[in-house]
């Protein structure tokens, strides 16, 4: 995340995308505003993180396992993990609540999640049923090369495995620093793991949220979205990637 270069980043120019996706355009992806198809009655409040403790039904599951029957659907309809679906879905609606004025739609995030790691799938890894990938992903070393950003060591190689530079790690691919400024435990489980991806997904929505962004507005859709990775090809194919997203759910 904010380095070049990184795991599914385009640090390249991409084929085939449009003049109108650019960077402090006016357009938006289809699904710019909150999915109308996300089952919000129903789902307990207990268990949103920032508003209680208490998993739903004190069963000790997912939280997003609420949204298993819209997610199955739509991630038939998609292309995308249900499990994943199920995140990403679940982040939106806790940020709906928390941060009404961010209008962040699950499409902003699984296109992030799509470019990053394949829904926590990259470099073999396998999402499982509880959200966390295996074994734990990790990109490039960021050491300038490759059109990678040179950032040395901030954790001794704690979070990232690596005691000589930073690592991106996960299914959203956090840096360590932008991790421990923004982590979240999405599923309340009591650990904050950037392998998860019900933390990561929603981490990455507090992350693109800041500032009182809204999401809504195109030029804060852009500006978020190069905040997590400052280049212009990289946007442009979390716009298109979005933008599929949404039209494909609404088929």
């Amino acid at each position: 995340m904010g380095a070049t270069g990184l795991p599914g980043a385009g640090a390249t120019g991409l084929p085939g995308l449009g003049t109108t996706a650019v960077p402090g355009g006016t357009g938006l992806p289809n699904a710019g505003l909150p999915t109308a198809g996300l089952p919000t009655a129903g789902l307990p409040t207990a268990g949103l993180p920032g508003l209680s403790t208490t998993q739903p039904g004190g069963t000790g599951g997912r939280p997003a396992d609420a949204l298993s029957g819209w997610a199955t659907q739509v991630g038939t309809q998609v292309g995308i993990p249900v499990v994943a679906v199920q995140a990403y879905g679940y982040a939106e609606l806790v940020t709906a609540r928390t941060t009404p004025s961010c209008h962040l739609s699950w499409t902003t995030l699984a296109a992030i999640g799509k470019v990053e790691s394949e829904h926590g799938s990259a470099n073999g890894a396998v999402l499982g049923v509880d959200g966390v990938s295996t074994p734990t992903i990790f990109g490039l070393p960021l050491d300038g090369q490759g059109g990678r950003q040179r950032i040395n060591d901030t954790d001794r190689g704690q979070f990232d495995g690596d005691a000589t530079y930073d690592r991106a790690v996960g299914a959203m691919q956090f840096i360590p620093t932008t991790w421990n400024e923004n982590a979240v435990d999405g599923d309340n489980d009591g650990t904050k793991n950037p392998n998860d991806i019900d933390d990561a997904a929603l981490t990455a929505a507090v992350y693109l949220c800041k500032g009182g962004r809204d999401l809504a507005k195109a030029e804060s859709w852009w500006d978020a979205v190069l905040s997590y990775n400052a280049l212009r090809p990289y946007a442009q194919k979390v716009f298109q990637q979005a933008d599929e997203y949404g039209r494909r759910s609404r088929s």
